[in-house]
């Protein structure tokens, strides 16, 4: 039987696995039957808490729904923060290896705000080809890669169907990438909506794709930050950073992380 916690962020919502003493092996149909929303706990995607190896205070693995392993995950992050310092003892502050660099991360009680990789490769006014059009878009990786669309209506975009497109295209092979589609809402406010590889589906919120989406909106429209970047789950996050033309650094991505319920599941 193996023991996990439930938890969300910003309704992305995740299972953490305790592998501090390094015996757990999980395969990718295992990690998939967890994140089974009708045979198993049901979640976007599973962490796992190892013990760090080049001096933070941890590492952190993330698993997508289909079992492939990712470079990192903003609001599973989050997630992963609280859930260290309950299960291994609190902390105001501390920090985890992942695949995308080492991140910080502050505790506010249910708030997280996690000192984000520095983003690379940004590529502003992008041409995706596609059947039927000529798609605008722009390129960030906050993490992992991030396409971000700009859309004039939120509502109407076609997140599923130009999602998975643009997802699986050419440009982004062989790993793909993430897309977003973003809508500004004030002068320093957007809210998105995003198709998660991985997933492949649209999901509540994606915080690498918040911050993707933040920046790019920071570079398009000149504006300093934070950002507030409303999300499908219905939260607001916030996006922080010092800005110097189209180079980023110091980022900040600051959300809520929340417990769910604990269990066991056979697998």
């Amino acid at each position: 039987m193996l023991r996990f916690t439930k938890m969300n962020g910003a309704g992305n919502d995740f299972v953490l696995i305790d592998n501090r003493l390094g015996d757990l092996r999980l395969a990718a149909e295992q990690i998939s039957k967890i994140c089974d929303r009708h045979r198993g706990v049901g979640a976007d995607g599973v962490l796992i808490l190892e013990r760090a190896a080049n001096g933070a205070d941890f590492r952190m693995r993330y698993y997508n729904a289909d079992g492939g392993e990712a470079e990192m995950c903003g609001n599973g992050a989050r997630c992963f923060a609280r859930y260290a310092s309950r299960v291994a003892g609190p902390a105001e502050k501390l920090s985890f290896e992942t695949p995308a660099g080492v991140i910080g991360a502050t505790l506010q009680g249910e708030l997280v705000c996690l000192n984000m990789s520095a983003p690379k490769d940004l590529k502003l006014g992008i041409t995706i080809p596609l059947p039927d059009q000529q798609l605008s878009a722009h390129f960030v990786n906050s993490g992992v890669p991030h396409v971000v669309v700009p859309v004039d209506d939120l509502e109407k975009a076609d997140v599923r169907g130009l999602g998975s497109a643009v997802r699986h295209h050419d440009l982004f092979a062989p790993k793909g990438a993430n897309v977003n589609f973003l809508k500004q809402r004030g002068e320093k406010a957007i809210s998105i909506r995003t198709y998660e590889r991985g997933v492949e589906d649209e999901t509540l919120a994606c915080g690498t794709g918040v911050v993707a989406s933040a920046l790019i909106f920071a570079a398009l429209q000149n504006v300093e930050g934070p950002i507030g970047v409303l999300v499908r789950g219905g939260n607001e996050l916030q996006v922080a950073f010092d800005r110097a033309g189209d180079q980023f650094k110091n980022v900040t991505l600051t959300g809520p992380a929340d417990f769910v319920f604990e269990g066991t599941i056979d697998l």
